[in-house]
């Protein structure tokens, strides 16, 4: 029954009095210390409760070591030496990525991506930079492609400095080390859509490896509804000591990087400062990993990244792909882009594996697989999402194209006031490209999510005036 504005404003007068959401049957139970969770919640279900059981501490944390036992990984650093070196750990991880493919069943292949940067800032003289990059083919609808990265050089306080040991275990073979455990756990099942886990390369010396991938992708027109980097996921303490095991943050922008002049003018107009791609991606991060099953909380920060720094999920942005970035609770910057060594106090400087916590970023895969999986399994987000505006009445009309999902159920329509963070009530409209909502589009926010035959619910996609 579709419900008139009486009822819907009667439901959302009841919402603020009771304080909690009117939901559709997506509804979640709320998460110990994060309270009510948003009405577009996603409870795990039991396959993807198993599958995150099987991430494993205890090999984040050799991962973690071994790549430290590198030396150094700068990316000026050698290429050709066996044991020291980024090239050293390139190999490794080549290594190791193809020992998880064996086990796909032919579904994932590896590859050293590779290229020439010419001299450029921080980079004195032509140097090669190489990915590794794992891609785990969708059995369904696999032109569909979401992306995982962790970057696997190092640096220490000066980043010309290709030689000094550079242990860089939290910046960032702790993200570096959930990409493999992603990779060696996923490998072995059968995503819908396609999974890319990328090693990469050059990222303290300004992001190039990572613009190498986004760009090969972007020439290459792949569907990339989704990119997350892992970078600085090592350890849940802060700089005075304080503990945050349990909670992550996801920094995602609003006003895309790539916004044209004309879509600028559409968001002023409509006020989408906070439903961009990025935006609808991040609450979904938090719709299906802020649960007892990751058992962590996600926060999210409404920024693209933290004060004066940048990260691999930027190149991505600026070309138009969701993306964000997962980063521990409170950094300690003694252990990052540090000289190791101690200092007259005996305060110890240097990003080494003893400041890191296997536990915490095993939980932290654990969001990433639980966001992951459940993008690959659910319908597309949608496309095509309008608001018609060509009739100016008190009632909402949306449109939407329907997607190619072969298992695809129906629609829901979501919405919320304008100053919530987060939506607050769904309504189920099954297998339509269009709905009325006898409600004003002036007043509230709506979006469009897809539903699959499984009940898995896809990002939200929020319409443009048409």
């Amino acid at each position: 029954m579709r419900p008139s504005r009486r009822t819907v404003l009667t439901a959302t007068a009841a919402t603020a009095a009771a304080g909690a959401a009117v939901t559709g049957p997506a509804e979640a139970a709320p998460h110990p210390g994060t309270g009510r969770p948003p009405a577009t919640a996603q409870r795990p279900g039991r396959a993807l409760r198993a599958l995150l059981r099987e991430i494993d501490p205890r090999r984040i944390e050799a991962t973690i070591h071994k790549l430290v036992s590198f030396g150094t990984r700068h990316t000026l650093s050698s290429q050709d030496d066996p044991v020291r070196g980024i090239g050293a750990a390139r190999d490794w991880l080549l290594s190791e990525l193809r020992s998880y493919a064996a086990a796909s069943g032919g579904r994932m292949t590896v590859e050293l991506q590779s290229y020439v940067q010419e001299p450029a800032p921080r980079i004195p003289t032509a140097t090669r930079i190489t990915n590794v990059v794992a891609t785990l083919r969708g059995s369904v609808t696999p032109d569909r492609v979401y992306v995982v990265a962790g970057h696997y050089d190092s640096r220490v306080t000066d980043v010309m400095d290709a030689t000094s040991d550079a242990p860089g275990a939290d910046d960032d073979a702790s993200g570096v080390a959930v990409v493999l455990e992603l990779a060696r756990v996923l490998a072995r099942r059968r995503p819908a859509s396609t999974i890319v886990f990328a090693a990469v390369a050059g990222e303290e010396q300004g992001l190039y490896g990572s613009g190498h991938l986004a760009q090969r992708l972007k020439e290459a027109g792949t569907d990339v509804q989704g990119m997350f980097t892992n970078d600085i996921v090592g350890s849940s303490t802060a700089d005075d000591g304080t503990r945050d095991p349990y909670t992550i943050r996801l920094f995602a922008e609003g006003v895309p990087s790539s916004e044209t002049p004309e879509q600028a003018a559409v968001r002023r107009s409509v006020g989408g400062e906070n439903d961009s791609a990025t935006r609808q991606l991040a609450r979904f991060v938090r719709d299906v990993a802020d649960n007892d099953a990751t058992g962590m909380r996600v926060r999210v920060i409404h920024r693209r990244d933290r004060y004066r720094r940048g990260g691999d999920h930027i190149p991505f942005l600026e070309r138009g792909y969701p993306a964000a970035r997962f980063t521990e609770p409170a950094e300690d910057f003694a252990h990052q882009h540090q000289d190791v060594r101690v200092d007259g106090t005996g305060k110890q400087y240097g990003d080494l594996p003893e400041f890191c916590d296997p536990d915490f970023t095993a939980r932290v895969a654990r969001v990433n697989a639980a966001t992951l999986w459940t993008l690959a399994q659910a319908p597309g987000t949608p496309r095509g999402a309008k608001i018609l505006t060509s009739t100016l009445t008190n009632a909402t009309e949306l449109v939407w194209t329907r997607g190619p999902e072969p298992d695809l159920a129906g629609y829901e329509v979501v919405w919320r006031e304008p100053t919530a963070p987060e939506w607050t009530h769904v309504i189920p409209v099954g297998d339509v490209t269009a709905h009325e909502v006898d409600l004003s589009k002036d007043n509230v926010f709506f979006g469009v999510r897809a539903v699959g035959g499984s009940g898995l619910r896809s990002p939200v996609a929020f319409p443009d005036p048409a």
